[in-house]
């Protein structure tokens, strides 16, 4: 599928900044999923981009206004190609035990994805989850497919009933939130599974964004109209499997990839500082249309 991506964030406050340094992951990736057809970054007031690769291979583009201003409008526009990759069967139908000897010699390279991090805390019920769904005899690939049914049937999509900093304790004591939060509990259960995973940011086409025409042709997903986030489950063998737990399925071709980390803070598409004031408003639009699949050539 090829999709055309409008990511506009404003950033409105309530006086004048004098100055704003700011920091945008907002670049899909390209790799066996998907392909980064075309891209650009426009600031306003405008400014020169600097940009670079971060430890966890994202790319990220910092840059300053110097000048006065009310208001900063980042609007990123960029066209996607997505396709289908499955995980070889033998990767999924190991013990987990099997899988966690494989992932012992491997532990240097995922012991990020591995530990808890500032968002992803262990606990006595995160471990219990992990006991219950990842027992060592379990087969790897159903038992994680029975881990995101199991999310699905048990915790509410709310908007508004957590915030970005939710622990994980609070929404496993409350069973709702959203994506984030989603991604963010299913990390901790993993991990204390001594299961390697990271955290992804990126896009899905929701119902809203599809044609009425189209609206009966596949499953229905949800998420958040911003940006979404899934899991990626590292196999042994070296293939991320993503799964989405919001919607309980494999992330496919409807979902588009734009970061990765250990947990949110890693992938924030957007964040910064600014001197003289502060913010009144922030708000953040994604358009996401599905284009006709044509060859296109690829980013040089």
């Amino acid at each position: 599928m090829r999709f055309r991506l409008t990511h506009r964030t404003l950033y409105r406050y309530a006086g004048t900044a004098s100055e704003s340094f700011m920091e945008a992951r907002l670049t899909p990736v390209s790799d066996d999923r998907q392909r980064l057809i075309s891209r650009e970054l426009i600031t306003t007031p405008a400014s020169n981009l600097h940009t670079y690769t971060d430890y966890f291979g994202n790319i990220v583009e910092t840059f300053s206004i110097v000048q006065r201003h009310r208001e900063l409008v980042l609007e990123c526009r960029s066209e996607v190609e997505t396709t289908p990759l499955e995980p070889p069967p033998s990767t999924l139908d190991i013990s987990v035990s099997e899988a966690r000897q494989m992932w012992r010699g491997h532990k240097l390279e995922l012991f990020e994805f591995l530990m808890p991090s500032p968002a992803v805390q262990m606990s006595a019920a995160v471990n219990q989850l992990a006991n219950e769904f990842f027992p060592p005899g379990a087969t790897l690939g159903p038992s994680l497919l029975r881990y995101i049914a199991w999310m699905k049937e048990s915790f509410r999509y709310a908007p508004d009933t957590t915030q970005l900093d939710t622990p994980v304790s609070a929404v496993l004591k409350a069973r709702a939130g959203v994506c984030q939060d989603f991604a963010q509990v299913m990390l901790a259960v993993l991990r204390s599974a001594e299961i390697p995973a990271r955290y992804v940011t990126g896009y899905i086409e929701t119902e809203s964004q599809r044609k009425a025409s189209e609206a009966n042709r596949a499953p229905r997903l949800i998420g958040a109209s911003e940006s979404h986030a899934w899991v990626e489950v590292y196999l042994p063998g070296g293939f991320w499997w993503p799964l989405d737990p919001t919607n309980n399925c494999v992330a496919g071709e409807r979902h588009v990839k734009v970061a990765v980390g250990r947990d949110y803070h890693d992938a924030t598409p957007t964040r910064g500082v600014f001197k003289g004031t502060y913010t009144e408003k922030l708000s953040v639009a994604v358009l996401m249309q599905r284009l006709e699949n044509k060859l296109a050539a690829a980013v040089p």
